[in-house]
This record gives C-alpha cells, sequence and structure tokens, in this order.
C-alpha cells in the first residue's frame, strides 16, 4: 500500500513539473545565401532562417501551430525519431496519417514526449526540407548515465541552389531515364559554410550531430580530439571510441569530446561527401568542407582539411540496457529493393514490384472509419503503398535486400528496431539475406530508427509491435521517397480505432477536399476499389533500360567497325579490330546483353513488319 502511495506521489510531481511548449510558426520562404556562393529561397519560420532548435524535457506536452504561409504549396511536419504514442494522427506524413495542410490553414501539432535524447523535425510534404523547413529537436533527460560541462547541436546538410520542387521535375522524368539523384552544391554544417565552434580548455563537451539532409551521407571528423559515442537516434550505448563517424540522412549521434588543457592552436573539423551515392561529381563539388574548432581567436584558423574513406560500422555498438534479442520472429516481411523504368518512362524505386503511390484519402482515415471486421483486411488499404496489418504484441521480422548498387538508408516512423543482420556492400551481384546461413545475430542488437543498407546487400530488422498507428517505413534519401520506395505498416488497426483525432484534423481534410472516410480510394463500400491511384503501366516487353543499353552497344559496336575498316584498311587492322570486337563481345556476354540485343532487334523488324501491314509509313 505505501509503494502505491509512492509510485502515485512521484506520478503526480512528474505531472507538475511537466511544461507546456506553445509554438506558434508560419512558415515561408526568404531569400538566403547559406554556403556564401549562392542566393536562393529557403523556408522560414517568422520569417527567421534557419528554423529554432527545440529543447524540452522528457515527459512535456508539445503545442505547435503550424501556419502554412508558402502560398502555392501544401505541407506538413514530422517529428522524426518520436514515437507518438496514443497520437499517430500527429506523426505528419501526408497521405500516411494526415492531409495535407492547404496554404493559408493552421494545423496543431499537439502531443506528449516520453523519450530522451537528440531528434529532428522536417517538412514531411515531397523532397521540401530540403530547402531548409527542418530543425532539432532535443528532449533532455535529468537521470543522463553521463557526464559534461556543456552541450552543443551540430547539424551537418548538403545544400541544392535551386528550389526543391524545380529539381523534382528535372529528376523525375523521363528524360532521367536512369534516375540519376540530382547532385547538391555543397556542404554545410548548422546551416551555414565555414561554421565555427568554440571549445574551452578543460571542458567535456557534449555534440549532438543531426544528418539532416536530403540525399548524400557523410563522414565527420574532428582534428586531434577523439569521439565518444554515447547515443543513436535515442537510443543510449556503451561508450565507443571512434575518430569519426559515418552518417546517412536522418541519423543522429552523440558523443563526449574531452577538451585539450591548452589554447595553443585551433582544430579542423571536417565532413566528407560518400562520393560512392553520386552518379558523377561535377568539377565545382567540393567534396570535403572544413570548419572550425576554436579555442582561440587570435591563433590562426586550420588550413582546409581532406578526409579520406574512412570504415565505422555502427553494428559495433551496444544498447546500454543490454536489452537482448528478441525472440524469434511472429510474421516476416521481406522487401526486395529494386529501381526500375515503367511506361512513362520514368525511372521508380520499388519493394517487390510496388512504387509507393499515395492514396485517395489518408491511410489513417481508412483504419480509423473502417468496420472492426474489415479493419485488419489489407485489400482496403489499396494495391499500390505496400500494406501490412501487424498484430498486437508480436515480434515483426524486416528483411530487405537491396538489388540496386546505391546506398539506403531505411527510417521506421513509431519505432526504434534491432539491428540484427547488416551485410557489407557487394560490387557485382545482389546477395540476399538467406535464413539457413547468415552470420550469428548480436547478443544484444543495436536499436534505431534509421539504418543503412549496403549496394546489393541486405539488412534484418525486428521490432515489437506495442505502438498502435500507421507507421511509414521508407527510404530517407528523399529523391528515393519521391520515386516510390516506402511501405506502410498498419499496427493493431483495432486499438487505433480508439485514439481520436481532434476536430482540425478532420476540417484540414475538408478543406483539402479529401474524403474523412472510406477505403484507399475514398470510397465508402470499403472493398470498392474504383477510383485508386495506381502506379504507371510497366514498359512494353523488350522496352527495358538494359534491352536500350544492348540496343545502343550492338549499334556503337557496328558503327566502329565500319570506322576501322575505313581508317586503317582492311589489312592493317585486322589484328586491332579483333582485340576491339573480342574485348565488346566480353562486355556483351558478361552482362547477358546480346541475347538482350538480338530480341530487341528482333522486336523492331517484327513492329516495322506490323506497321507496314497497317499501311503505315
Amino acid at each position: 500500500m505505501l509503494f502505491q502511495q509512492v509510485v502515485g506521489l512521484v506520478c503526480c510531481l512528474s505531472l507538475v513539473l511537466a511544461k507546456t511548449h506553445t509554438f506558434n510558426f508560419t512558415a515561408s520562404y526568404i531569400t538566403a545565401n547559406p554556403d556564401g556562393v549562392k542566393d536562393k529561397k529557403v523556408i522560414s519560420f517568422n520569417k527567421q532562417w534557419p528554423p529554432p532548435e527545440i529543447h524540452i524535457n522528457k515527459g512535456d506536452r508539445v503545442e505547435l501551430y503550424l501556419t502554412n504561409g508558402l502560398e502555392t504549396k501544401n505541407t506538413s511536419l514530422h517529428f522524426h525519431g518520436l514515437f507518438q504514442n496514443g497520437s499517430n494522427f500527429m506523426d505528419g506524413p501526408e497521405w500516411v496519417t494526415q492531409c495535407p495542410i492547404q496554404p493559408g490553414d493552421t494545423y496543431l501539432y499537439n502531443f506528449t514526449v516520453d523519450q530522451v535524447g537528440s531528434y529532428w523535425y522536417h517538412s514531411h510534404s515531397g523532397a521540401q526540407y530540403g530547402d531548409g523547413m527542418r530543425g532539432a529537436f532535443i528532449v533532455h533527460d535529468d537521470k543522463e548515465p553521463f557526464k559534461y560541462d556543456e552541450e552543443k547541436v551540430i547539424t551537418i546538410s548538403e545544400i541544392y541552389h535551386d528550389q526543391y520542387y524545380d529539381i523534382f521535375g528535372e529528376f523525375l522524368n523521363r528524360y532521367n531515364p536512369t534516375g540519376a539523384e540530382p547532385i547538391p552544391q555543397n556542404l554545410l554544417l548548422n546551416d551555414t559554410a565555414n561554421s565555427t565552434i568554440y571549445f574551452e580548455p578543460k571542458k567535456t563537451y557534449l555534440l549532438r550531430f543531426i544528418n539532416v539532409g536530403l540525399f548524400v551521407s557523410q563522414y565527420l571528423y574532428i582534428e586531434d580530439h577523439e569521439l565518444t559515442i554515447v547515443e543513436i537516434d535515442g537510443v543510449y550505448v556503451e561508450p565507443f571510441k571512434a575518430s569519426h563517424l559515418y552518417m546517412t540522412v536522418g541519423q543522429r549521434y552523440a558523443v563526449l569530446v574531452t577538451a585539450k588543457d591548452h589554447k595553443d592552436k585551433n582544430y579542423a573539423i571536417v565532413q566528407g561527401f560518400d562520393d560512392t551515392m553520386l552518379d558523377v561529381i561535377p568539377d565545382d563539388l567540393r567534396l570535403n568542407a572544413t570548419s572550425y574548432l576554436v579555442y582561440d581567436d587570435e591563433k590562426p584558423l586550420p588550413k582546409e582539411y581532406k578526409i579520406n574513406d574512412l570504415a565505422f560500422n555502427d553494428y559495433d555498438l551496444t544498447p546500454l540496457d543490454k536489452e537482448e534479442l528478441y525472440d524469434d520472429y511472429d510474421y516476416q516481411i521481406t522487401l526486395d529493393v529494386v529501381m526500375d523504368n515503367l511506361g512513362d518512362g520514368v525511372n521508380y524505386a520499388f519493394f517487390n514490384n510496388i512504387t509507393y503511390t499515395h492514396p485517395v484519402t489518408p491511410t489513417i482515415i481508412t483504419a480509423l472509419t473502417a468496420s472492426k471486421e474489415h479493419v485488419t483486411n489489407p485489400r482496403i488499404y489499396g494495391s499500390n503503398i505496400n500494406a501490412f496489418v501487424l498484430q498486437p504484441n508480436e515480434i515483426v521480422e524486416v528483411v530487405v535486400n537491396n538489388h540496386d548498387d546505391g546506398r539506403h538508408p531505411f527510417h521506421l516512423h513509431g519505432h526504434t528496431f534491432q539491428v540484427i543482420q547488416k551485410s557489407k556492400s557487394f560490387d557485382d551481384e545482389p546477395v540476399p539475406y538467406d535464413e539457413n546461413d547468415h552470420e550469428p545475430f548480436p547478443k544484444y542488437p543495436i536499436r534505431r530508427d534509421t539504418v543503412n543498407l549496403e549496394p546489393n546487400g541486405h539488412i534484418v530488422l525486428r521490432f515489437k509491435t506495442d505502438n498502435p498507428g500507421i507507421w511509414f517505413f521508407h527510404c530517407h534519401v528523399d529523391w528515393h521517397l519521391e520515386q516510390g520506395l516506402a511501405a506502410v505498416f498498419i499496427e493493431d488497426p483495432l486499438s487505433l480505432q480508439n485514439q481520436k483525432p481532434p476536430q482540425d484534423f478532420y476540417d484540414n481534410c475538408i478543406a483539402s477536399g479529401i474524403p474523412i472516410e472510406g477505403n484507399a480510394a475514398g470510397n465508402k463500400d470499403f472493398f470498392n476499389m474504383t477510383g485508386e491511384n495506381l502506379q504507371s503501366q510497366p514498359l512494353p516487353e523488350g522496352f527495358t533500360l538494359k534491352g536500350y543499353l544492348a540496343f545502343a552497344i550492338s549499334t556503337f559496336a557496328g558503327l566502329y567497325g565500319l570506322w576501322s575498316i575505313i581508317q586503317y584498311g582492311l589489312e592493317d587492322s585486322v589484328q586491332y579490330d579483333e582485340k576491339i570486337f573480342n574485348n565488346l563481345e566480353k562486355i556483351l556476354h558478361e552482362n547477358n546483353l546480346i541475347q538482350e540485343a538480338d530480341q530487341v532487334a528482333a522486336d523492331a523488324e517484327v513492329n516495322e513488319h506490323t506497321h507496314l501491314s497497317r499501311g503505315e509509313e
């Protein structure tokens, strides 16, 4: 009895001490010059850019009124890494857990935070946060398991000089059939180039690094200073000493750094692009950027410092609470990543041959308005969102096999996950996860909410279904999300129906002309999918990118043969031509392109014959 009274007193005391933080933000464009190279329009809050850091304590409530002042663009706001337990409708991604906020409208994000650590907030409407609509969100813990004298929040990102909507139009376009991602123009630290961080001798600093970029992973290094990692993605880890960090977009690291005991010199803070993620490297692109760790303003600043490709594996970390590997899974989801073209000529990203195409009404509305009989049936959520219905209190295993030669940082809303397998990259052929032949699982797997999938490799994740909601699982390279690399986990939708969104949730949808009940097609008959949004039709057989390349290479071989005959003469060039053609033939065979080219040519001949037989020219 006494124990219960003490617990009750502690709970009441926590409620009394908890604060409500109220923010009134109007998003609008202003002009800024973040890297000192070119002016661009950035998305400000209340005409201020960069947007402010948000600092709260565990147990506090946030009331954030977001007014869309972007005039012609929808918007939304996601709080990256926060579980939104009991407030799924505050998670933020439009078409998933809310309707888009229309220009001129205001939406209240209202939730309580029962987590600690390093997070961030950003727009979840297209690639909008690439224009600056993002900031740090820090949840302080009065029981932190480490000591330090001072804390500093440091964001890293890249910058595109053009607006995201202009870049997007050029990227997701049939004139970009390979899906080459837009190349950024520069690196930023704390939203500027050549930033300065001040240290005082003998102090210990907690540095919270947050990658708020759109695309490229970065290496981070502080000259002659050791980094001790103590937190990743809001999860405390056993202190781990590292010379540098490797951070995908969306990831966070908190590190302890002990300052020198003197002010003899200043040091370089170095960022480096992971240039293996870039299809091309323009001559004027800076792959490294140097900022400054300053002890003494009177001393010279460090010279430009280069960072090389360094090995770092977050798989080596151990959670501080030593939560053991979850028991064998109750349900397994296997997702195969492929990038390919559809009939409109555009290059898309696919999970299991489905490229995410948003529904007519947000998925959460379907879950909230379906009958109890139908709410657990994946059919009502549509055929084009990669919907998976999860039962409560189970262990779910997610296997992601990369059939692409690019890196993909995958982020799960509403949860952290255990990373129980994480392969290296592979150069030639994809290596899918083999459940019967794999590396031993770690006893205490790392937990985080954003993890890197290597080229042609695989990851295996496990989490508990203890948070009813509609949770997005997607690549956080925002260009890949725009290509459709996403799935939706519909977790315990029967319990989700007990959550009651506020009236402005529905008002927001009504203002957008979006149905506030119905299936993925917006129909009240939940099994009538008439009007559902669907991905484009596939390319006609034979008209694949591989086929085009095969045809191009074969054509080049023929033209080169004619050129060599003319250039060198029939007798003198035989040996030279044989060498060239042997090399070309080898390339074609190795890539299985000779048969592909023959088929394309045969198809072209059949098509020509068919057209002529119909009297066409």
